[in-house]
C-alpha cells in the first residue's frame, strides 16, 4: 500500500513480536519495512517524523497510555493520523467476558481493574477521546466495530484463550486437566448456548476504532 516510495517502522516493545514480523515480511517480499524493538511511551523517532501511526490493540496495554499518545502526537507531522483500535468494555464483549468470569468465579484470577492497563482499560469512548485530546490530538472520530470469534466447544475456547487472551492466558495454561475440562464443560453447556449456529458457537464482541489528527 506505501508503493516504492513509501517506508513503514513496524515496532514492538517485545523482540520477539518485532522478530516475527521481520519474518513474516521475508515471506511477502518486503524490502521498505524497519523492524525496530521500541518503546511507545519513549518513541526513538525524531518530532515530525511520521506521517501516520497505526496501532491495533496495543495502547490499552501499556502502562502509561497518556505518555504513549503524547509520544505518538509528538512523532507525528502536524497533518499525521492516528489510527487505533481497542476493545470496547467487558460487558460489550461476550467472546472474552465468558471465560474471564469462570476464572474470577473458580478463585484463578481478581476481577478486572478498568483502572490498570488491561485489554479493556480503554473501552470507554469518552475517556478515549479525553486521552486524545490530552495529548494533542484534534478531530477525533470513534466507530463501533462488531466482530465475531468463532469455537467448536469449550475446550477449542480455552485453546484460543490460553494462546491470546493476555493476563489471562497465563491463568488458563496454569489449570489442572480437571478443572480445565470442568470450565470447558461449563461454558460448553451453559454459556455457549444462546451463539450456537449450525456446527460450532459464534461470540460476539465489539472494537472501538478511532482516527485523529
Amino acid at each position: 500500500m506505501l508503493g516504492k516510495s513509501g517506508r513503514l517502522i513496524s515496532t514492538d516493545f517485545s523482540a520477539a513480536m518485532v522478530d516475527a514480523a521481520r519474518r513474516r515480511g521475508a515471506q511477502l517480499g518486503l524490502d521498505n519495512v524497519e523492524y525496530r524493538v521500541m518503546d511507545a511511551e519513549h518513541i526513538d523517532l525524531a518530532d515530525d517524523s511520521v506521517d501516520g501511526v497505526l496501532c491495533r490493540f496495543g495502547f490499552m496495554l501499556m502502562a502509561d497510555a497518556a505518555a504513549a499518545l503524547s509520544e505518538t502526537r509528538r512523532v507525528l507531522r502536524p497533518d499525521g493520523r492516528l489510527v487505533l483500535a481497542v476493545w470496547a468494555s467487558l460487558d460489550r464483549n461476550p467472546w472474552a467476558a465468558a471465560g474471564v468470569r469462570m476464572l474470577v468465579e473458580r478463585g484463578h484470577v481478581p476481577p478486572p481493574d478498568p483502572s490498570l492497563p488491561g485489554p479493556f482499560s480503554m473501552g470507554d469512548a469518552e475517556r478515549l477521546h479525553a486521552l486524545l485530546e490530552a495529548a494533542g490530538f484534534s478531530a477525533v472520530h470513534t466507530e463501533e466495530m462488531a466482530v465475531r470469534f468463532a469455537f467448536r466447544d469449550g475446550d477449542d475456547y480455552l485453546r484460543f484463550g490460553a494462546d491470546t487472551a493476555g493476563p489471562f492466558a497465563s491463568a488458563i495454561r496454569a489449570l489442572s486437566a480437571a478443572e480445565r475440562q470442568a470450565i470447558a464443560d461449563h461454558l460448553f453447556h451453559n454459556t455457549f448456548a444462546p451463539f450456537a449456529t449450525n456446527d460450532r458457537y459464534e461470540l460476539p464482541g465489539l472494537a472501538l476504532v478511532t482516527i485523529a489528527r
